[in-house]
């Protein structure tokens, strides 16, 4: 497999966007990289894909400014670049959740490893004896992908809608050591902050996200795939590209057997979505047939 996919982020303060921007897409556009740059006043989020030779010059360059001297990567291989174009964005925040107090660049949560992180569930508790809940922050398509065992998931549709939820059901956790995860760590930050901020302080976020952990320990304790932004869709455990597609309409999950039902068209509907609208077009018959019955009495 030739092509490099990274994914890294960090939470710092950039306050010359104007100028970063075009700089990186130059950069970018220069090497051949593919993918997508957030910038926000709080940080930079990226994936990128790319010849070994581009990526390790687009690091080696990133890396020199002294903001990033630092950036941490998270890689994996592919046969084919996964994206269609690169695009270099500005955003209000690298990842949303509309709580402007939660500033990780002023000090992270404490993190726990891949390695320290299976110790503990190998043995069902911490090394202080506590039980140990890993609380998925992502949205509910990502964690019907795979997520770990017995993870708490509250189906949550944007991340904007986890400091309400986690408020709602914070004696859940109590006495509990909790460790919050993600894709790639950096909804942990928040997560992670937030809940120690309402007195949950044995919270720790998971250092590098699942894909760090995948890389490190594998997939032990963890049920299925992790979802990616790209257009693999979803990672296996040894990092490499999963079956499992996304459906182009309805964003719904396709496993391998779906793909094989006739009503999976790539890129136009899968059963999901044909389903939904069976069900539509269904209702609104009954719907018209009862209106029609009622005007006829």
């Amino acid at each position: 497999m030739s092509i490099v996919n990274i994914a890294a982020y960090k939470f710092v303060t950039l306050d010359d966007i104007a100028t970063l921007r075009p700089a990186l897409l130059e950069r970018c556009n220069a090497l051949d990289l593919r993918g997508t740059i957030l910038l926000a006043p709080e940080g930079i989020n990226l994936f990128l894909a790319g010849s070994r030779e581009s990526i390790d010059a687009f690091l080696a360059g990133l890396r020199a400014d002294a903001r990033f001297a630092d950036l941490e990567v998270k890689e994996s291989l592919s046969d084919d670049q996964p994206f269609r174009r690169m695009l270099v964005r500005q955003k209000k925040e690298i990842i949303t959740m509309k709580m402007p107090v939660i500033k990780p660049a002023d000090g992270r949560a404490p993190g726990v490893d891949p390695a320290t992180l299976k110790r503990w569930l190998d043995a069902g508790q911490d090394d202080e004896g506590r039980p140990v809940v890993m609380l998925d922050t992502r949205n509910d398509f990502e964690v019907d992908v795979g997520t770990f065992d017995n993870a708490v998931d509250y189906r949550l549709t944007k991340f904007s809608e986890f400091p309400d939820v986690i408020a709602a059901h914070r004696a859940d956790f109590e006495g509990k050591t909790i460790v919050s995860f993600c894709t790639g760590g950096i909804r942990c930050e928040k997560a992670a902050i937030y809940m120690r901020d309402i007195g949950l302080e044995h919270t720790y976020q998971l250092d590098g996200g699942i894909l760090k952990y995948f890389e490190d320990v594998g997939g032990a304790h963890y049920q299925g795939d992790c979802f990616v932004f790209d257009y693999r869709t979803a990672l296996t455990p040894d990092l490499a590209p999963s079956t499992t597609r996304q459906c182009f309409a309805c964003r719904a999950v396709v496993t391998a057997e779906d793909q094989r039902s006739p009503d999976y068209i790539e890129g136009e509907q899968c059963p999901a979505c044909v389903g939904d609208k069976a069900g539509a077009i269904a209702a609104d018959t009954a719907h018209t047939a009862a209106a029609v019955t009622a005007t006829s009495a």
